[in-house]
């Protein structure tokens, strides 16, 4: 079995990732700011890199302005990268995004290119797991977006996965060999307003939502197809409608 340390490991991916690893007996390290292992600084990798075979990055930027983004994407990775070859680390994988490789202004998928791009470039065998939005983004989604009690969103095409299908997908190509670049996604695919209207439907939110086509995602304008997967991905099963029922708003 195999040792994994995987970086944000205490966060909404990187824990599920560490439960099924163990669950399948393999030896997951969930390392994190939490547990004393700062990417950012390099604080704490190179005594957490001791004899992994694999290292998985589900970390997160804890600020999405456009510079700090960046700065976090970049410089985490380098120190990573960098202790992962010193403690000769064969394999790297990522959690990032789809939409990545296609034109648009999102500074946070900027951000995850740079990412990528370093992590193609390290001569470490690598899976990048490009994966659409999460459901359990929804609530942001949509808060991000109203003004008084209306939600206004584009309409462009979403095809969002469950944050548990993603764990999976992760947990998967850290115990298989590299497999470069692939994409998963939910099953579903519908307008962005659509995604925010069934979710605020179920969950009994009086906000309206309205199609606009040039409301922003996050700030930045966004292309019909943006944010779907291309042909070849991995569809995974678990729906918007069986989700919900799962899943109340926070707070």
């Amino acid at each position: 079995m195999a040792k994994i340390v995987v970086i944000g490991g205490t966060g909404l991916i990187g824990s599920k990732v560490v439960a099924k690893l163990t669950e399948h007996g393999h030896e997951a390290v969930a390392a994190s700011p939490n547990t004393g292992v700062n990417t950012l600084t390099g604080e704490g990798l190179a005594e957490v890199l001791v004899d992994p075979d694999t290292v998985v990055d589900v970390s997160n930027s804890p600020s999405f302005a456009p510079d700090d983004v960046m700065e976090f994407f970049t410089t985490s990775t380098r120190n990573l990268l960098a202790a992962e070859t010193a403690a000769g680390v064969t394999k790297h994988v990522a959690l990032t995004i789809v939409g990545t490789d296609r034109p648009q202004n999102i500074a946070y998928f900027a951000a995850k290119a740079a990412q990528e791009e370093l992590i193609r470039g390290s001569g470490i065998d690598y899976t990048l797991v490009h994966a659409t939005q999460f459901f359990e983004f929804v609530g942001s989604i949509a808060d991000i977006s109203t003004e008084g009690d209306t939600v206004t969103l584009p309409g462009a095409l979403i095809q969002p996965i469950a944050a548990e299908d993603v764990a999976t997908a992760v947990a998967r190509a850290a115990v298989s060999e590299a497999q470069g670049d692939v994409e998963i996604a939910g099953p579903e695919a519908f307008g962005m307003d659509e995604f925010a209207r069934r979710a605020l439907e179920f969950r009994g939110d009086p906000r309206m939502v309205v199609r606009d086509d040039s409301a922003p995602y996050y700030g930045a304008q966004i292309e019909e197809r943006t944010l779907i997967p291309v042909e070849g991905a991995q569809i995974f099963e678990t729906t918007l409608e069986q989700w919900l029922p799962l899943n109340p708003p926070r707070g």
